[in-house]
C-alpha cells in the first residue's frame, strides 16, 4: 500500500478519488486552503489534512514529506484570467517539493488536446505537465477529454443547453468530434496509477469507447432524459467569444469558466492511441459508453446521491474570508436586514426547511425577482442562480447553493451563506434557530459590507425589494416547517 498526497481534494475529481484510494488501503494526505471546508465530507476522519496554499513551497513540502505518490489535480481556471500563472506557481512548488522529499511519482490529470496552436486553457495544462516533468520525479500524465458524470462541468453544460432550448443556434464547434470519458472510468485509471512503478515520465490519453460530435452528445442526452431531440443549427458567425457568452447565459457555467472551456472545443478532441492499456488495463466490465454514463449521472441526480460537483471546487483566487464576529465590525460600515419570527415547529423541523433553501426549492418568496437578479448577475459575468445544489435536502460546509457558498453550518442551529455573485461589497445570508419552549425562534440576517459609495447606493436601491423579499422569506419558511 502506498502513502499518497492529493491536491485538489475539494474539487470534482479529487473529492471522488480520495475515497477510492482509501478503499484500496492507501494512506492519504490532502492539502486544502481551509481545513474546515472538509469537515462534513464522509472521509474526513480517514485522511491527514495539511492547511495552506499549494503555491507556498513550505506547505508543498509538508504535503510531500514521507509520501510515495502525489496527485496533482488542481486547476485554477475559475480563479480569474491569470489562471495560467497561478497553475504554474503551484506546479513549480509541487515539483520542487516532490523531488526534495523523495516522492516516487506524480500523477497529473491533464486534458486531451490537438496538435498545433492550443487555447490558453489547454496550453496551461500542457505547461503544468512540463513543469512537473522537469522536476526529475517520474510523472504519469493522464490526458482526458470531456468527463461525463453527475455534477461535472461538461455534463452540466450539455444538460442545460439541451434542457433549456428545443432549437439552438450553435457555433461551428458543435460539429467537432469529441471522445468523452465516464467519471467512473477516469477514477479507475487514476486509482490504479498509484500502484505503478515508473522509471521515467509518460503521457497517456484516456477516453471512452465511442466518438461523437458535440451536437450528437446533446441529442443523445435528450433521448436519455426523455426530451425531444434539440434542433442544432451551426452558425459560422458565432465566434468563440460570442459562444462563451451564450453558454454563460444558458447554463450554470460562469463566464470565467465558459470562455476557456469553449476555446478548448475549437478542434477535434480524440484519443490518439491506446497506450494506456500497456500501463493500466481498462475496467473489468469494459469502458463505459456515453449513453450509459449519462444514464448513471441522471440516476444519481434523481436519487440525490451526487458526491461532488464542479461548483463545489473553491477557485484558488476567490476571497474566502469568513464573516467576522459582530464585535469585529466596529469601525466599518455594515448594512443589515434583520428579521425574526417565532414558530410552533421544533428547531429541528425549522432547520430542515432552512437547509433545503435554493436550487429547485427557491427562496420562499418572490421567485421572479430572484431569477431576475440571477440573470443580471449572469449578464455581468457572475455565477447566477443556475449552479443549484449538490443535494436537494442536505448541506455540507463548502457546498455551492446557487450564487452562495456554505460558509458556516451548525446543524439545527446556524446556516450562513456567503455570496459569490457580483456585488460592490461582501454579502452574507444567515439563519439562526433557537428553542422557544416547544417551538422555535428564527433570526434571519442579510449582511452587507459595502465597498465605497457604489456599495451603499447598491444597498439603498435594493432596500424596497429586501423589505418584501426577506419579510416573506422568514414567514414562509417557518410556515412550511409547521405544515410539515
Amino acid at each position: 500500500m502506498a502513502r499518497i498526497a492529493v491536491t485538489g481534494a475539494t474539487g470534482y475529481i479529487g473529492g471522488r478519488l480520495v475515497p477510492h484510494l482509501l478503499q484500496e488501503g492507501h494512506t492519504v494526505r490532502v492539502l486544502t486552503r481551509r481545513a474546515e471546508s472538509l469537515r462534513d465530507v464522509p472521509w474526513r476522519k480517514d485522511v491527514e489534512v495539511v492547511e495552506g496554499d499549494l503555491s507556498d513551497i513550505e506547505r508543498a513540502r509538508e504535503l510531500c514529506t514521507d509520501m510515495d505518490v502525489v496527485y496533482f489535480l488542481v486547476h485554477s481556471m475559475t480563479g480569474g484570467s491569470d489562471f495560467a500563472a497561478v497553475d504554474k506557481q503551484c506546479a513549480e512548488a509541487v515539483g520542487s517539493a516532490a523531488k526534495e522529499c523523495g516522492v516516487r511519482s506524480i500523477v497529473y490529470l491533464s486534458g486531451l488536446h490537438p496538435e498545433g496552436e492550443l487555447s490558453p486553457h489547454l496550453r496551461s495544462r500542457v505547461e503544468v505537465g512540463e513543469i512537473l516533468e522537469a522536476s526529475g520525479v517520474p510523472v504519469l500524465t493522464l490526458q482526458a477529454g470531456l468527463v461525463i458524470g453527475s455534477g461535472s462541468a461538461s455534463f452540466e453544460m450539455i444538460r442545460h443547453l439541451t434542457d433549456v432550448l428545443p432549437a439552438m443556434p450553435s457555433p461551428r464547434w458543435v460539429l467537432n468530434r469529441v471522445q468523452p470519458i465516464a467519471v467512473r472510468d477516469a477514477l479507475h485509471y487514476l486509482t490504479q496509477a498509484a500502484d505503478l512503478e515508473l522509471t521515467e515520465s509518460v503521457r497517456r490519453d484516456i477516453g471512452g469507447p465511442d466518438v461523437h460530435t458535440y451536437a450528437q452528445l446533446m441529442k443523445r442526452y435528450a433521448r436519455a432524459a426523455g426530451f425531444r431531440e434539440p434542433i442544432v443549427m451551426p452558425l459560422p458567425v458565432l465566434t468563440p467569444w460570442l459562444a462563451a457568452q451564450w453558454v454563460n447565459l444558458v447554463t450554470p457555467i460562469p463566464r470565467s469558466l465558459a470562455i476557456p472551456l469553449v476555446q478548448s472545443l475549437q478542434h477535434d478532441c480524440l484519443v490518439k492511441d491506446n497506450g494506456i492499456d500497456d500501463l493500466i488495463p481498462p475496467p473489468d466490465s469494459g469502458l463505459t459508453d456515453y449513453d450509459t454514463a449519462v444514464g448513471l449521472a441522471l440516476e444519481k441526480m434523481s436519487a440525490d446521491l451526487v458526491e461532488t460537483t464542479w461548483a463545489g471546487a473553491h477557485p484558488l483566487e476567490t476571497p474566502s474570508e469568513p464573516l467576522p464576529s459582530d464585535p469585529d465590525w466596529s469601525g466599518r460600515t455594515v448594512l443589515i436586514d434583520k428579521r425574526e419570527a417565532t414558530s410552533t415547529a421544533s428547531p429541528e423541523a425549522v432547520f430542515s426547511v432552512i437547509e433545503s433553501i435554493g436550487g429547485e426549492k427557491g427562496y420562499f418568496s418572490q421567485s421572479k425577482a430572484w431569477r431576475l437578479r440571477g440573470l443580471a448577475d449572469k449578464l455581468i459575468g457572475g455565477v447566477g442562480l443556475g449552479r443549484g445544489r449538490r443535494s436537494k435536502e442536505e448541506l455540507q460546509l463548502g457546498d455551492a447553493v446557487d450564487w452562495w457558498r456554505v460558509e458556516s453550518l451548525d446543524p439545527g442551529r446556524l446556516l450562513r451563506l456567503r455570496a459569490e455573485m457580483k456585488t460592490p461589497g461582501q454579502a452574507w445570508l444567515e439563519f439562526r434557530v433557537e428553542p422557544d419552549g416547544d417551538g422555535s425562534i428564527v433570526t434571519q440576517r442579510a449582511i452587507f459590507f459595502p465597498s465605497g459609495l457604489g456599495g451603499r447606493a447598491y444597498w439603498l436601491a435594493l432596500a424596497p425589494f429586501h423589505a418584501i423579499i426577506f419579510r416573506k422569506m422568514v414567514a414562509r419558511l417557518t410556515a412550511e416547517a409547521e405544515a410539515r
